[in-house]
């Protein structure tokens, strides 16, 4: 029988059974992470010429898997290390809620694993071999995000990681499939998305920070303190639009770009709803609202690339 307390967090968390436990294991809300890049990256790509849809669509499947797995890897050592219980917020909950055997959850990951490196072969057999060499890299730390002996999500380094490997990595080979070429355009481009990506990873821990600390975990969100974190939230928040201004005005990014700050709102609303708050619960949906920042920044950033080429 299911204790009340168990019962209380599936009901606030609005968790239900049968598909949605498995949609749940993806945590849907970061994989925003995966394909914000991928499509910038693409649209880039575009502004020089014409895009291979089937690249661009196997690149943006190997993404999502990829970091689909990340999070598996996530859910499957935090548990065996102790960390996640039943109370545990912003987890995907299908082993220590729904009842779902470790083992089967670190298959899963493996297999999206597998499935990334079989699309990778062909995105490789279609640029370069040195796609496949990044590549690897970047399942490596994608599994040592949360595996290994010194995970690196338990340290100060999570969201440059992060915010490094999703944004100018992922942007660049988007790109480079495409073109053949990488330019620091690009890269600086890259730059605003990988801020908001590591944004996510900030808001993750400044959720989890009381839990985190408790575990010996040594995050920014820890080392700052939540209200200091906040603020830094804030402030990455504010560099990112800061950047996207400059690169408009020196005519790196095209005039429709401004169609980004459209996102700001959102960003405002994100640093509201963690004021004052200090239960992983409450902070939620200032956790989800970090993620769909970036999925508006991204897409409209995307948008504005292509009607660039048109008008």
């Amino acid at each position: 029988m299911q204790s009340s307390n168990k019962v209380n967090i599936k009901d606030a968390l609005n968790e239900k059974e049968g598909f949605q436990v498995w949609w749940r294991l993806l945590r849907p809300h970061t994989l925003t992470a995966s394909f914000v890049p991928v499509f910038v990256g693409t649209m880039l790509a575009f502004l020089e010429g014409s895009v291979h849809i089937i690249l661009f669509l196997s690149m943006l499947l190997a993404s999502i898997l990829i970091q689909a797995a990340t999070n598996m890897f996530n859910e499957y050592y935090d548990f065996v290390r102790g960390l996640d219980t039943e109370d545990s917020v912003g987890i995907g909950g299908t082993i220590v809620r729904d009842g779902i055997q470790p083992k089967t959850v670190l298959n899963l990951a493996l297999a999206f694993f597998g499935i990334a490196i079989l699309l990778g072969v062909y995105i490789s057999a279609e640029s370069s071999w040195w796609i496949a060499v990044i590549g690897l890299v970047s399942m490596l730390f994608g599994y040592l995000y949360t595996g290994g002996p010194i995970p690196i999500a338990y340290t100060p380094f999570g969201e440059l990681s992060a915010g490094f490997f999703m944004g100018p990595v992922i942007i660049g080979i988007s790109y480079f499939i495409q073109t053949s070429a990488v330019t620091w355009e690009v890269i600086l481009v890259s730059i605003p998305v990988a801020i908001f990506i590591g944004a996510i990873m900030l808001s993750n821990n400044i959720r989890d920070l009381d839990g985190d600390k408790e575990s010996g975990r040594k995050t920014i969100a820890i080392l700052l303190g939540r209200k200091k974190a906040i603020v830094f939230l804030a402030a990455m928040f504010g560099t990112a639009f800061l950047l996207t201004l400059i690169f408009i005005f020196a005519g790196i990014l095209p005039i429709w770009s401004f169609l980004t700050f459209i996102a700001i709102f959102k960003a405002v609303d994100v640093i509201n709803k963690f004021k004052g708050k200090t239960e992983p619960i409450e902070m939620m949906p200032a956790m989800a609202g970090t993620g769909k920042t970036n999925s508006i920044y991204g897409l409209l950033l995307g948008l504005s690339l292509l009607i660039s080429v048109f008008f």
